[in-house]
């Protein structure tokens, strides 16, 4: 391999990272009111609960738990897409995958899984389903 192919390949990475971090300032700029960092911070333990619990559920499909395995690997690695050092974004890129994933996985499994397995109150609870696209919960 040649260092010209080498620096493409390097510089082709470094063109899709840079998009991909634009890509995510300019969502959590056009949605600020999804959910503050510092709520999300505060569930952060029972978001953890919760996704393990879903993923121990039998009854859920196997394509939704892999999603939520896959998610709990991503936020329990310390490899992450955009460095948590990086003001706004670097916790902005967690909760944007975290909401994706949540979205889909509601669309797939149903908001009542959700509801039966979160450990947290109820206030935690609307945090999270607004979080994941559902507006005012019932």
């Amino acid at each position: 391999m040649s260092w010209e192919t080498l620096a493409g390949a390097v510089g082709g990475v470094l063109v899709v990272y840079a998009v991909l971090l634009l890509l995510l300032w300019g969502y959590a700029r056009r949605h600020p009111e999804t959910v503050a960092m510092k709520d999300a911070l505060r569930l952060l333990p029972d978001l953890l609960r919760l996704l393990r619990r879903l993923l121990a559920d039998k009854s859920l499909g196997a394509g939704v738990r892999i999603r939520l395995a896959l998610l709990l690997v991503y936020l329990l690695s310390p490899i992450d897409l955009v460095p948590d050092f990086l003001p706004v974004i670097g916790y902005a890129d967690d909760i944007i995958i975290v909401a994706l994933v949540l979205r889909s996985v509601i669309a797939r499994a149903g908001e009542e899984a959700v509801r039966r397995h979160w450990p947290g109150t109820s206030d935690g609870l609307q945090l999270i389903l607004r979080l994941a696209g559902l507006g005012a919960p019932r």
